[in-house]
């Protein structure tokens, strides 16, 4: 590829249709996919997979040596899947040796200058709004919303469908299909608007709903909560996925919903 005025590394594969603007690096040991747009003063270093019908806008820093002591040198990754898109001066660092990788799945938005530490691993149709902090290990599953100027510590889970509201500090999981807020995070709801949107059934919704009654309304441990859903609810995909998440928790859940502000 001959880009003016940008620079690319003779090994780096980059499929034939991707536009790459001026005054953009990229690395040896790099692979770009098909209908890809890079923007402009855009760095891709070594390490970096990008997948297929990706935005990448300027500023942005792809697959950057971890901000971490440990880190060795280390052959690692920094993975984007398919239709991302990646907004100004957004920088992602890529894997050490505790998992190999930084990965980011299919159709996720991460916005302006979010920042996505090492070994994160997001799930598909993410969204992390502006001035997001993710620390290193991060696991963030499907269809999350991180809002804006959030800090999230480092080994933290988010679960699937769960929103967080903006300027949040991150200090324990939160559970899937959930809402977050308040300081310290606190639950405050279930994502029902965000649910619906995607296709569940008020059935489903209420089911959700019953469960986290349960465990964050009713005054019980966490421990007697579990013991309660797993005997009284019925079997499903979302009351397995429930409980799953909270007992491979390695940090503790997000404190009970609390009237006080």
């Amino acid at each position: 590829m001959n880009q003016p005025l940008a620079y690319v590394h003779p090994g780096a594969k980059i499929a034939r249709n991707v536009v790459i603007d001026p005054f953009t690096t990229i690395h040896n040991n790099v692979i770009i996919g098909e209908g890809t747009w890079i923007g402009s003063n855009v760095t891709i270093m070594e390490g970096a997979r990008i997948g297929k019908n990706c935005n990448i806008f300027p500023g942005a820093i792809i697959s950057a040596v971890p901000q971490d002591l440990k880190f060795g040198g280390e052959d690692s990754l920094a993975i984007i899947g398919d239709n991302c898109t990646i907004r100004e001066c957004v920088t992602i660092n890529r894997g050490t040796i505790a998992s190999g990788q930084t990965k980011i799945g299919n159709n996720c938005l991460i916005m302006a200058t979010a920042h996505v530490a090492h070994d994160c691993h997001i799930g598909d149709n993410v969204i992390i709004v502006n001035g997001v902090l993710l620390g290193g290990h991060v696991t963030i599953g499907n269809y999350a919303i991180v809002g804006g100027l959030s800090a999230v510590h480092q080994f933290i889970s988010i679960g699937d469908h769960a929103m967080i509201s903006g300027g949040s500090l991150l200090r324990k999981d939160v559970p899937p299909f959930t809402k977050a807020a308040k300081e310290p995070l606190s639950y405050v709801g279930i994502n029902s608007v965000g649910l619906r949107r995607r296709g569940f059934s008020s059935e489903k919704i209420r089911e959700i709903q019953d469960i986290y009654r349960i465990l964050y309304q009713k005054n019980y441990n966490t421990s007697q909560a579990v013991g309660i859903i797993e005997a009284e609810m019925a079997a499903s995909p979302e009351r397995d996925e429930i409980l799953d998440f909270i007992r491979n928790s390695s940090r503790g859940i997000m404190k009970g919903y609390s009237g006080n502000v």
